[in-house]
């Protein structure tokens, strides 16, 4: 919504107050009704519907200015690129936070619902494979656009983007590319700024990066764009900052179930141990990678270059590189068995 919905001049009185917010809960999709205050293009307090009947309560003068009555020592953060947690706001039953400029203007609102954080991160989905075996689905439709209850799989992880407050999105696009760039556009409709990478060729998982203009933020989140899940980029985010990491990999359980019963045996043949039927759990890689940026630079130019080669090559240079498990659900979506088996999970969910 258009953040001049939410300003109202200080002169103005309850009554004027009282229509913008009825305006805005019969328009827009917003967590808490509010106004802020503005006094020469300065934001002095915030008031909101309940501020206003618990002054009605003890006077009915409708007349009375809203900067009379508004909360002055209301909650703000200052406009920054860096990471800013919101949840201490949620924790306190907060639900809309305004962004100010340094000379106190309104940059934007914060909805606390939609958004839990902002993360210095430029993010790159990878969406240029072809997809053969989802075919026939993918023979016209690139596998990232098929939808799973009526939205693109590729914009759950616009939403999981947007949700960690990550604004600066690059998608790299190859097979029927421009039909995910008719969709998305510039991403200003998704509250993001969406630039692409065009692969002439097959570039794998990480070759693309290469390409990547000069960028801001000092880490990159690298993403497929044929998975579905809710995990917690935050966490992973500040479990690499906190450790110093240079990389990071989420993974997933992945379990094997041996049916048969496995013996442990010594050096000379000797079996020490049977164990009947055991099941064995792996960390398998997620698709999802947060590393610093510089990095980058260990790519080869221009050529087919997938991430797992340099995560073996960062280790071999003792570089830092975590693992980090994801707590929530995980949707890969390779198969057609795995496409309606997202459909039904996410129906469900």
């Amino acid at each position: 919504m258009k953040i001049s919905k939410l300003i109202i001049n200080s002169e103005k009185n309850i009554q004027d107050a009282l229509v913008m917010l009825n305006k805005i809960s019969l328009a827009d999709d917003i967590s808490r009704l509010i106004l802020f205050v503005e006094s020469k293009n300065k934001i002095i307090g915030s008031i909101t519907d309940g501020d206003i009947r618990r002054y009605l309560v003890v006077n009915t003068d409708l007349n009375t200015k809203v900067k009379d009555i508004c909360n002055k020592n209301f909650a703000f953060e200052r406009e920054s690129s860096d990471y800013i947690n919101f949840k201490k706001y949620a924790d306190k039953n907060l639900k809309i936070i305004p962004v100010l400029n340094q000379d106190d203007s309104l940059s934007r609102v914060i909805d606390i619902n939609k958004q839990i954080s902002q993360l210095p991160l430029t993010a790159v989905i990878m969406a240029g494979g072809r997809g053969k075996r989802l075919s026939p689905l993918t023979d016209n439709i690139p596998k990232p656009m098929l939808k799973i209850n009526n939205m693109p799989i590729i914009e759950y992880n616009i939403n999981l983007l947007r949700y960690y407050g990550i604004k600066n999105v690059f998608i790299s696009v190859g097979y029927l590319g421009q039909i995910i760039k008719d969709y998305f556009k510039d991403g200003s409709k998704f509250g993001l700024e969406i630039n692409y990478i065009e692969e002439k060729f097959p570039m794998g998982t990480a070759g693309s990066l290469k390409h990547l203009p000069k960028i801001k933020n000092q880490t990159i989140l690298l993403m497929n764009a044929d998975l579905i899940t809710n995990i917690n980029l935050q966490s992973m985010y500040l479990n690499m900052k906190d450790q110093n990491a240079d990389f990071i990999s989420a993974s997933t359980d992945f379990k094997i179930d041996v049916p048969f019963g496995i013996f442990e045996t010594d050096d000379n043949s000797v079996i020490t141990e049977l164990i009947e039927k055991p099941s064995y759990i792996y960390n398998s890689n997620a698709g999802i990678y947060i590393m610093r940026s510089s990095f980058v630079n260990l790519i080869p130019d221009s050529q087919f270059y997938n991430i797992t080669d340099l995560i073996s090559k960062m280790i071999k240079n003792c570089c830092k590189v975590l693992n980090y498990k994801i707590k929530g659900y995980w949707i890969d979506i390779g198969t057609p068995d795995e496409f309606k088996a997202a459909e039904q999970f996410m129906k469900s969910n």
